[in-house]
């Protein structure tokens, strides 16, 4: 019954991550070269928290996000060499001097997921040394049909003793890595997005389909009409050096389109949801104006970098993640990544439009959660 269980919460990752491999099927070194990596990463984090104690306050995520991105490398080294991962975390937790760990809330649903690990907790430091031998072990693979089984098995036993030894339980490493890189890499599905605000009252809900007209008065002041009507205050820049950040509003009309997310968009129109007060408060209140606003800005100043995402086809991990902390605590951490890049292109593509032409009409709709630029009367494209 324990290999059961082990095997169906394994077999259950191992499907649900396939699709997020997009490396080459033919290559090993660079799978090797990131799965070293995140050894490395496993070690600087453990070592972290064990130098700062609770000081580090992000420990037990950073370290649990770095052994799922590890086994996902394995999952994927083991796929190119056609052997199954399961199966060699299985023999590998066989071995003499290992007992059973129940570990609460697997990925699939089952009562309780179990691994086998080190009935003594193993100490740090040794434990995190013998990972970092067992990785560079695995160099001596070259490519599909260079299969040593013993060295697989070998860094999948100092994977479970270092697990134990940071005490990170494995169901919580497998059920993150799955949520972090599906919601990452494999395409949302709109049906199964949440809306936030099906169930109130039109005036409470974000229209499903807007436009909003943008012009530029006054020297370098930005006006916003919807429906003909002048909504918030004109802007600048605010800043020394003119960067088009009066136009930033298009950037919440992309969250309200895309992801059915924007306080601030809420408050322009005056659509906040007031017949619950509690979603009314947390939700579209200040607090959560100001996270959008400066989420906003922040995004702003990384795009100022990368001329605003010109060209570009995906957003850095690292700032998507930045976003997930950001948004933690509200309704819109629901959404996945995937859809916060999306919304993030798109935005940034209608803003390059907005900016070069110093003005123009954004049109937005929720359903089928897109967004796209129209220039003003006498405007070029």
């Amino acid at each position: 019954m324990e290999s059961q269980h082990r095997s169906i919460l394994l077999a259950e990752y191992m499907t649900r991550v396939e699709p997020t491999d997009r490396l080459s099927n033919n290559e090993i070194q660079p799978i090797l070269l990131g799965l070293f990596g995140e050894v490395g990463s496993i070690m600087a984090t453990a070592k972290k928290f064990h130098r700062e104690g609770e000081a580090y306050a992000g420990y037990r995520h950073a370290v649990e996000e770095e052994f799922g991105d590890a086994l996902w490398y394995f999952t994927a080294l083991c796929r190119r060499l056609r052997v199954r991962m399961d199966d060699i975390l299985a023999e590998a937790a066989s071995g003499e001097g290992y007992e059973t760990l129940i570990a609460a809330n697997d990925v699939v649903g089952s009562p309780i997921s179990r691994i086998a690990t080190p009935v003594a907790v193993p100490e740090l430091d040794p434990a995190l040394l013998r990972l970092g031998e067992s990785a560079t072990a695995l160099f001596v693979l070259q490519n599909s049909t260079d299969i040593d089984r013993s060295r697989l098995i070998g860094f999948a036993r100092s994977y479970i003793e270092a697990l134990k030894a940071a005490r990170v339980a494995f169901a919580e490493v497998v059920r993150k890595n799955i949520i972090k890189t599906t919601g990452r890499f494999i395409a949302p599905d709109f049906a199964s997005l949440p809306a936030f605000d099906d169930h109130f009252p039109a005036d409470q809900r974000l229209p499903a389909q807007f436009e909003i007209t943008i012009d530029q008065r006054g020297g370098a002041r930005s006006y916003l009409r919807w429906n003909g009507v002048f909504i918030g205050d004109p802007l600048t820049d605010n800043i020394r050096d003119p960067d088009g950040y009066r136009f930033h509003d298009v950037f919440h009309f992309a969250h309200a389109a895309i992801l059915h997310w924007s306080p601030t968009f809420r408050a322009l129109i005056k659509h906040k949801r007031k017949d619950d007060p509690k979603v009314d408060e947390a939700q579209d209140g200040g607090r959560a104006i100001v996270v959008e606003e400066g989420l906003t800005a922040w995004i702003f100043s990384r795009a100022k970098e990368l001329k605003y995402f010109a060209g570009q086809k995906t957003v850095s991990y690292d700032l998507l993640k930045t976003v997930q902390q950001f948004v933690a605590g509200y309704e819109v951490e629901a959404c996945p990544l995937s859809l916060w890049e999306i919304a993030i292109l798109k935005g940034y593509e209608v803003f390059r439009q907005v900016k070069c032409n110093s003005g123009g009409i954004v049109t937005a709709d929720r359903t089928t959660r897109t967004i796209h630029y129209r220039p003003l009367e006498g405007q070029g494209a």
